[in-house]
């Protein structure tokens, strides 16, 4: 099984080099990792004092992550913390980022570059959130008796770890000194498999939204202009052209008057604003190109800008979380936190959060685009049901805060 683990990582890099010259996220995977081991070494040689090791996959995880690495740098200050990432969608953002001290891509998982990186980094603790099981890099932590965690983790029993042919995944999680669970269910699968070193702490992004929704909103005077006449806004967050083509037909019912509708899609191009701009003629303005006066008349606002979503949510009245038309859904509690009434997909049941929130009645996930219209057309025009969902909502997330300072407690 290691054999067949370590080819088809193996296939997996070749392949990106391979196609790195027409794909742009697998020119930056590739790009990124060149003399990657020597840029480790290099920056951290005359780093003194200890040092904690975070490894996020990529931006959403980094997100999950965030409150955790945010209380680690403020009770251990002494630290240096290292940031990894595997995927460009979490470093091209976060590369930056000023809360950790080094941020690099992940070395591919070979035994030779796990133990290159732990040489160069030398972590006294280890924090991988929620996914992100490498083999390699676990067994040389576990050889060197380094504190290593996972939090936020969250397990379903389709999952190979608790498959017959799963032997391997199943020593890859013994590898770990402790892993903090979203929630109990997955806390019991991992003990009938014989990893015991479990506990649940509950999900670290409810901290992260909670906070956002505390922190000052930003000054954005067009998006103040938009929403100035009173209409319903529906903001539609992480958006694909699926969704698009689902939510398309809704909007077209609704009367312009009786809804604005503010539109973010996951991925920045071109294709998918002409896409939006296509589906709704005449009706949206981009971001990038408004002004006061013209976000005054537009029916849809169509953000081509980064960074905007989590305050796109404080002006809106309904959501619409895309990606459950596709491969899963995307974050739900960016908008569960204001207290909008949501909308997504049909693939959601992978998280744990959208199941609570369709069983609580705060969201509605919809089969098709006629489901989709009826539910909208519901919302909108029976603002006396929205109010008892407003609550439910934000009181869902509030009860749920907490594992950060329930994982910080439990730190070796």
């Amino acid at each position: 099984m290691l054999f067949l683990y370590n080819t088809s990582l193996w296939l997996y890099a070749l392949l990106l080099r391979l196609v790195a010259p027409f794909v742009p996220k697998a020119a930056q995977w590739t790009n990124g990792r060149h003399g990657l081991l020597q840029q480790i070494e290099h920056a951290l040689r005359h780093e003194n004092g200890p040092r904690a090791w975070f490894h996020c996959a990529s931006l959403g995880e980094f997100e999950q992550g965030r409150p955790l690495l945010e209380a680690f740098r403020q009770q251990h200050p002494q630290y240096k913390i290292v940031l990894t990432f595997f995927s460009p969608s979490g470093y091209e953002i976060r590369k930056s980022w000023p809360g950790a001290d080094y941020i690099f891509y992940l070395p591919l998982d070979t035994a030779s570059s796990a133990r290159a990186f732990l040489d160069a980094v030398q972590p006294e603790l280890t924090v991988f959130v929620k996914y992100e099981f490498w083999y390699h890099f676990l067994t040389e932590l576990h050889r060197r008796r380094v504190a290593t965690i996972c939090v936020s983790a969250i397990f379903r029993p389709e999952q190979a770890f608790f498959k017959p042919w799963g032997g391997l995944f199943r020593q890859i999680l013994g590898r770990f000194t402790h892993i903090f669970t979203q929630n109990e269910a997955s806390a019991e699968l991992l003990r009938q498999i014989g990893v015991t070193q479990v506990s649940t702490a509950g999900d670290t992004r409810f901290d992260t939204v909670v906070a956002m929704a505390a922190a000052p909103p930003k000054p954005l005077p067009l998006l103040a202009a938009f929403v100035a006449d009173g209409a319903p806004v529906l903001v539609v967050g992480s958006s694909w052209p699926e969704d698009i083509t689902m939510l398309t037909p809704a909007i077209r019912a609704l009367a312009p008057a009786a809804l604005r509708v503010l539109v973010a899609p996951h991925e920045l191009h071109e294709s998918g604003f002409q896409q939006v701009e296509a589906l709704l003629p005449g009706q949206v303005v981009r971001y990038s190109r408004a002004t006061a006066e013209t976000v005054g008349t537009a029916r849809v606002l169509l953000i081509d800008s980064i960074g905007l979503l989590r305050e796109l949510y404080r002006y809106g009245t309904l959501g619409y979380v895309g990606g459950a038309f596709g491969k899963g859904l995307h974050n739900t509690l960016e908008a569960a936190v204001f207290g909008l009434p949501l909308l997504f997909g049909p693939n959601y049941q992978k998280f744990q959060e959208a199941r609570d929130l369709v069983q609580l009645g705060g969201a509605d996930a919809v089969k098709d685009a006629e489901e989709l219209e009826t539910a909208l057309k519901f919302l909108v025009y029976n603002p006396e049901q929205r109010l008892p969902i407003v609550a439910k909502n934000r009181t869902y997330v509030l009860t749920h805060a907490g594992a950060t300072a329930r994982i910080m407690a439990a730190l070796p």
